[in-house]
């Protein structure tokens, strides 16, 4: 086999989006890059639109590619400076919205040299990115390509949930599971009936579970802990252990 044809057969671009805004997606993007420079991959990671941040700023793929190395490739599609929803964002500042095509392009174009391509949405799945109402779910529909979904850990996260994961499944998409980007160091009662009921709610395995302030953590500690917070099914080795509230859990930050 070919170096070319070896590659392809490894080539992957998943969709990460969350069920709203802070929620975990960018830690969540790094730490999945992480786990996957870890395994020997190569990654790249797309953000079709960064809002509110201004020119010269690192923005979420800069912020990926601090924490998971600087093998990542990161790229950004569209800056706009006000922190609001992609199209508002666009039309105030008078600048060109993004397309989901051009996203498909952009991030097909990254498959080709490279083993996964992680596309970062912006809020949540329905966030309009155009005066179409296009989507990150008609970007997701156009590669064909599954759809993480990160949640929150706390009361209220089980209906967000449920709606996203409705939204994908209305619109043909495969959920490739949920992951908790940020699971509290003393979890509250929600937020442990919640690791049983989130799956249920998504229709999709739970897989994955960020520490608090992982973030914050030094780059090298979060390349060296990244794949012990993310399942086997996304390249990582957490097999759900949970400690009891207040301790510290498999993964925490130390």
């Amino acid at each position: 086999m070919s170096e070319g044809a070896r590659r392809g057969a490894k080539m992957s671009v998943l969709v990460v989006t969350g069920t709203g805004t802070e929620v975990g997606k960018t830690v969540t993007t790094a730490a999945l890059a992480a786990a996957a420079v870890a395994a020997g991959r190569s990654v790249a990671v797309l953000k079709p639109a960064q809002t509110g941040v201004a020119e010269g700023e690192p923005g979420d793929a800069a912020e990926v590619r601090r924490l998971a190395g600087a093998d990542v490739t990161a790229v950004e599609l569209a800056r706009y400076p006000e922190p609001l929803a992609p199209e508002t964002a666009a039309r105030r500042a008078g600048l060109p919205r993004v397309r989901p095509e051009a996203v498909a392009e952009t991030a097909r174009a990254l498959e080709e040299e490279h083993d996964l391509v992680l596309v970062e949405g912006a809020g949540g799945l329905l966030v309009r990115f155009d005066d179409r109402g296009s989507t990150l779910a008609d970007a997701a529909r156009l590669l064909g390509s599954p759809v993480l979904v990160v949640a929150a850990a706390g009361l209220g996260t089980l209906n967000a949930t449920a709606l996203t994961a409705e939204a994908l499944r209305s619109r043909g998409l495969e959920c490739a599971g949920v992951v908790v980007g940020s699971w509290p160091r003393e979890p509250d009662l929600a937020a442990r009936c919640n690791l049983a009921d989130l799956p249920v709610a998504a229709g999709a395995p739970l897989a994955g579970l960020l520490p608090q302030g992982a973030g914050s953590l030094e780059p090298p500690v979060f390349r060296g802990r990244a794949a012990g917070w993310l399942s086997p099914r996304l390249g990582g080795s957490w097999e759900g252990e949970v400690r009891p509230a207040g301790r510290e859990w498999e993964g925490a930050p130390r």
